[in-house]
Protein backbone atom coordinates (compact mmCIF):
# COMPACT_ATOMS: atom_id res chain seq x y z
CA UNK A 1 0.00 0.00 0.00
CA UNK A 2 3.12 2.40 0.95
CA UNK A 3 3.96 2.29 -3.03
CA UNK A 4 0.38 3.64 -4.01
CA UNK A 5 0.61 6.56 -1.93
CA UNK A 6 3.05 8.41 -4.20
CA UNK A 7 1.16 7.84 -7.27
CA UNK A 8 -2.00 8.44 -5.93
CA UNK A 9 -0.40 11.95 -5.26
CA UNK A 10 1.25 12.11 -8.19
CA UNK A 11 -1.99 11.72 -10.55
CA UNK A 12 -3.97 14.07 -7.87
CA UNK A 13 -1.05 16.75 -8.14
CA UNK A 14 -1.39 16.26 -12.26
CA UNK A 15 -4.85 16.83 -11.98
CA UNK A 16 -5.45 19.53 -10.33
CA UNK A 17 -2.64 21.34 -13.14
CA UNK A 18 -4.65 19.95 -15.53
CA UNK A 19 -7.99 21.30 -14.62
CA UNK A 20 -6.34 24.64 -13.64
CA UNK A 21 -4.95 25.34 -16.85
CA UNK A 22 -8.66 24.24 -18.53
CA UNK A 23 -9.91 27.38 -16.63
CA UNK A 24 -7.07 29.98 -17.63
CA UNK A 25 -7.95 29.41 -21.57
CA UNK A 26 -12.36 28.72 -21.01
CA UNK A 27 -12.98 30.57 -17.80
CA UNK A 28 -13.99 34.13 -16.83
CA UNK A 29 -10.12 34.77 -16.14
CA UNK A 30 -9.06 33.29 -19.56
CA UNK A 31 -6.13 34.81 -21.55
CA UNK A 32 -7.29 35.78 -24.52
CA UNK A 33 -6.12 33.63 -27.83
CA UNK A 34 -5.22 34.90 -31.60
CA UNK A 35 -8.21 33.55 -33.99
CA UNK A 36 -7.11 30.86 -35.83
CA UNK A 37 -6.34 33.17 -39.04
CA UNK A 38 -3.84 35.27 -37.42
CA UNK A 39 -1.91 32.01 -36.04
CA UNK A 40 -2.33 30.45 -39.74
CA UNK A 41 0.97 31.57 -42.04
CA UNK A 42 -0.89 29.67 -44.77
CA UNK A 43 -1.96 31.86 -47.47
CA UNK A 44 -5.18 32.25 -49.03
CA UNK A 45 -6.27 28.78 -50.70
CA UNK A 46 -7.52 31.00 -53.97
CA UNK A 47 -4.85 33.09 -54.41
CA UNK A 48 -3.03 32.14 -57.44
CA UNK A 49 -3.59 33.34 -60.74
CA UNK A 50 -5.79 30.73 -62.14
CA UNK A 51 -8.23 31.70 -59.35
CA UNK A 52 -8.28 35.24 -61.95
CA UNK A 53 -8.35 33.54 -65.04
CA UNK A 54 -12.43 34.21 -64.97
CA UNK A 55 -12.25 37.27 -63.32
CA UNK A 56 -12.84 39.59 -66.78
CA UNK A 57 -16.59 38.11 -66.23
CA UNK A 58 -17.38 39.55 -62.97
CA UNK A 59 -19.80 43.09 -62.93
CA UNK A 60 -23.35 43.85 -63.16
CA UNK A 61 -24.30 43.38 -66.87
CA UNK A 62 -26.97 43.83 -69.33
CA UNK A 63 -27.03 40.72 -71.91
CA UNK A 64 -28.22 41.24 -75.23
CA UNK A 65 -28.84 39.03 -78.24
CA UNK A 66 -26.03 39.66 -80.60
CA UNK A 67 -28.32 39.41 -83.57
CA UNK A 68 -30.86 41.35 -81.63
CA UNK A 69 -28.53 43.98 -79.92
CA UNK A 70 -30.80 47.20 -79.20
CA UNK A 71 -33.44 44.96 -77.19
CA UNK A 72 -32.38 43.65 -73.23
CA UNK A 73 -32.55 39.81 -73.04
CA UNK A 74 -31.22 39.10 -69.29
CA UNK A 75 -29.88 41.20 -66.67
CA UNK A 76 -26.43 39.50 -64.90
CA UNK A 77 -24.63 40.11 -62.01
CA UNK A 78 -21.33 38.31 -61.56
CA UNK A 79 -19.77 38.52 -58.36
CA UNK A 80 -17.20 36.84 -56.70
CA UNK A 81 -17.87 35.11 -53.27
CA UNK A 82 -16.41 32.62 -50.71
CA UNK A 83 -13.22 34.75 -50.18
CA UNK A 84 -12.85 35.27 -53.77
CA UNK A 85 -12.61 31.31 -54.82
CA UNK A 86 -16.22 30.73 -56.32
CA UNK A 87 -17.75 33.47 -59.39
CA UNK A 88 -21.61 33.66 -58.94
CA UNK A 89 -23.87 34.68 -61.57
CA UNK A 90 -27.49 35.45 -61.08
CA UNK A 91 -29.45 35.57 -64.38
CA UNK A 92 -32.50 37.31 -64.71
CA UNK A 93 -33.71 36.76 -67.99
CA UNK A 94 -36.56 39.25 -69.76
CA UNK A 95 -38.58 36.09 -70.40
CA UNK A 96 -38.71 34.86 -66.73
CA UNK A 97 -36.06 32.55 -66.99
CA UNK A 98 -33.94 32.55 -63.66
CA UNK A 99 -30.78 30.96 -63.11
CA UNK A 100 -27.37 31.16 -60.84
CA UNK A 101 -23.93 29.90 -62.23
CA UNK A 102 -21.38 29.13 -59.51
CA UNK A 103 -18.08 28.86 -61.32
CA UNK A 104 -14.32 27.41 -59.54
CA UNK A 105 -10.83 26.66 -60.58
CA UNK A 106 -10.42 22.74 -59.34
CA UNK A 107 -6.72 23.34 -58.79
CA UNK A 108 -6.39 19.93 -58.63
CA UNK A 109 -7.26 18.85 -61.47
CA UNK A 110 -6.45 21.76 -63.09
CA UNK A 111 -9.81 22.73 -64.37
CA UNK A 112 -12.43 25.20 -64.56
CA UNK A 113 -15.82 24.08 -62.92
CA UNK A 114 -19.56 25.55 -63.65
CA UNK A 115 -22.85 24.51 -62.48
CA UNK A 116 -25.60 26.04 -63.52
CA UNK A 117 -29.32 25.34 -61.82
CA UNK A 118 -32.77 27.69 -63.14
CA UNK A 119 -36.24 28.33 -61.73
CA UNK A 120 -37.39 25.85 -64.25
CA UNK A 121 -35.23 23.16 -62.73
CA UNK A 122 -32.62 22.95 -65.54
CA UNK A 123 -28.74 21.73 -63.97
CA UNK A 124 -25.89 21.86 -66.21
CA UNK A 125 -22.50 21.11 -65.15
CA UNK A 126 -19.70 22.07 -67.25
CA UNK A 127 -15.68 22.32 -67.31
CA UNK A 128 -12.84 23.37 -69.00
CA UNK A 129 -9.83 25.91 -69.38
CA UNK A 130 -8.82 29.07 -70.05
CA UNK A 131 -7.10 29.12 -73.50
CA UNK A 132 -6.00 31.67 -75.50
CA UNK A 133 -7.84 34.24 -73.61
CA UNK A 134 -11.12 32.72 -73.93
CA UNK A 135 -12.61 30.65 -71.08
CA UNK A 136 -14.16 27.08 -72.71
CA UNK A 137 -16.55 24.96 -70.74
CA UNK A 138 -18.33 22.26 -72.22
CA UNK A 139 -20.41 19.23 -70.77
CA UNK A 140 -23.02 16.92 -71.37
CA UNK A 141 -26.53 18.78 -71.19
CA UNK A 142 -28.47 16.01 -69.44
CA UNK A 143 -31.83 17.78 -69.63
CA UNK A 144 -32.69 18.23 -73.88
CA UNK A 145 -33.28 15.57 -75.68
CA UNK A 146 -30.26 13.59 -77.02
CA UNK A 147 -28.15 14.93 -74.61
CA UNK A 148 -26.60 16.64 -76.47
CA UNK A 149 -22.80 18.13 -75.90
CA UNK A 150 -22.49 21.59 -75.22
CA UNK A 151 -19.93 24.20 -75.48
CA UNK A 152 -19.76 27.96 -73.71
CA UNK A 153 -16.74 30.17 -74.84
CA UNK A 154 -16.56 33.80 -72.49
CA UNK A 155 -14.36 36.37 -74.20
CA UNK A 156 -13.45 39.88 -73.14
CA UNK A 157 -14.70 42.57 -76.03
CA UNK A 158 -14.37 45.93 -75.67
CA UNK A 159 -16.75 47.37 -73.27
CA UNK A 160 -17.87 44.15 -72.13
CA UNK A 161 -17.84 40.23 -72.50
CA UNK A 162 -19.35 37.52 -75.38
CA UNK A 163 -20.91 34.54 -74.27
CA UNK A 164 -21.27 31.64 -77.23
CA UNK A 165 -22.81 28.52 -77.27
CA UNK A 166 -22.88 25.44 -79.02
CA UNK A 167 -24.59 22.30 -79.01
CA UNK A 168 -22.93 19.04 -80.49
CA UNK A 169 -25.20 15.80 -81.46
CA UNK A 170 -22.09 13.93 -82.78
CA UNK A 171 -20.07 13.60 -80.08
CA UNK A 172 -17.97 17.00 -80.70
CA UNK A 173 -17.39 16.79 -84.36
CA UNK A 174 -19.50 19.59 -85.46
CA UNK A 175 -21.21 22.16 -83.39
CA UNK A 176 -24.27 24.26 -83.87
CA UNK A 177 -25.02 27.78 -82.64
CA UNK A 178 -27.55 27.51 -79.28
CA UNK A 179 -27.15 31.23 -78.58
CA UNK A 180 -24.86 34.48 -78.87
CA UNK A 181 -24.84 36.83 -75.94
CA UNK A 182 -22.76 40.31 -75.50
CA UNK A 183 -22.94 41.70 -72.25
CA UNK A 184 -22.50 45.06 -71.38
CA UNK A 185 -22.03 47.25 -68.39
CA UNK A 186 -26.07 47.56 -66.70
CA UNK A 187 -27.48 51.25 -67.26
CA UNK A 188 -30.65 51.53 -64.78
Amino acid sequence: MNWLAPWLKISFISMVVLFSRIGQTTGPHASPQPPAAETSSKPASCAAPEYRQFDFWAGDWDAFDVGNPTTKAARTQVDRILDGCVLRENYDGADGHKGQSFSIYDASRKVWHQSWVTNRGELLVIEGKFEAGEMVLSGVDHGRVGQPLVRGIWKPVEAGVRETAETSIDGGKTWTPWFDLVFRPHKP
